[in-house]
């Protein structure tokens, strides 16, 4: 079983916070938390304030479950560079004196999963996954490709903390460009300024920095580096709690990766590229709460007016 990562002594104080508010509902796992009814409030607009931006500029809205086919998954390369943060989906396979015994282990809280079998469905690791294969399933794409606003969906990361800010289930509000390369990078590029601009416009000290995935192992090591040496990912830090900025979004490219695991073609018959940003909402939410009090009623006029609209 994964350990839980400790929180800072800053990170402990704005949890316990967060709780005596009622902004956050304690289950008893670390990371995964209830929202009450204000945090939903501003987490909810904060969506459709995303959601809008990205319908100005021409963004498809599509919206998918937190499931994911197990055979995207597999197909992603997701297991080979994360398999630390996955999760898969198990169910009762067997007869009712198994059944029994699964029930006596568990009304125990004794170990039960050898009675539980891997089903076609695993937890959705990233709101973009779906994207991919349900463009690439239309065909070619149009000319000038596509853009799909995914929505802020639940998406789970097997790294129990903590920090408040460190979730193992939370909404990620996925954009995603599929077209040419020129296109898709620039794109990539625009987005993040405008990210940027929308943070500070809530009062966020925010800044874009040139990020790397948490990849696993050793190949991972060489992985991160050159993520970060090719500006594949970039990522917008806010200080929440502790001693280092948080990532509240990251902008990524992946050149031709996804177009080419699902066969996504451009109308011209070439290998598509993609690129995708997501907004983390719940750290967004966390940071506001923050750096304007906990009571979002008194929060600054500019900054309600970015949300309140």
């Amino acid at each position: 079983m994964t350990e839980a990562r400790a929180a800072s002594p800053d990170q402990a104080q704005l949890l316990e916070r967060l709780l005596e508010h009622g902004h956050l509902v304690a289950s008893g796992v670390p990371g995964v938390y209830g929202h009450g009814a204000e945090f939903e409030d501003v987490r909810a607009r904060l969506d459709e304030r995303l959601s809008s931006e990205a319908a100005d500029r021409g963004a498809e809205r599509l919206r998918f479950p937190p499931l994911l086919p197990r055979h995207h998954l597999e197909s992603s390369g997701y297991l080979g560079s994360f398999p630390h943060l996955a999760g898969t989906v198990y169910s009762f396979d067997g007869d009712e004196r198994q059944a029994r015994e699964q029930a006596e282990l568990a009304a125990r809280h004794e170990p039960w999963g050898e009675f539980q079998q891997m089903t076609e469905l695993t937890l959705m690791p990233a709101a973009c996954y779906p994207v991919y294969p349900a463009v690439a399933a239309r065909g070619r794409l149009p000319v000038g490709g596509v853009f799909v606003d995914a929505g802020g969906a639940w998406v789970f990361r097997h790294e129990p903390s903590h920090d408040p800010a460190r979730r193992q289930i939370f909404h990620q509000h996925e954009l995603v460009r599929i077209g040419e390369p020129e296109a898709v990078l620039e794109w990539r590029e625009e987005w993040a300024d405008r990210g940027l601009a929308l943070l500070r416009a809530l009062g966020l000290d925010a800044r874009l920095d040139v990020a790397n995935d948490p990849f696993f192992g050793r190949r991972g090591r060489m992985l991160a580096a050159n993520q970060q040496a090719e500006r594949l990912k970039l990522e917008l830090l806010v200080q929440i709690a502790g001693p280092e900025p948080t990532a509240c979004a990251s902008f990524n490219h992946h050149r031709d990766h996804f177009g080419s695991t699902w066969g996504i073609e451009l109308s011209d018959g070439r290998t598509a590229h993609t690129a995708c940003l997501g907004f983390g909402h719940e750290r967004i939410v966390l940071a506001l709460l923050q750096r304007h009090g906990m009571d979002p009623g008194a929060w600054p006029g500019s900054v309600r007016a970015e949300l309140w609209r």
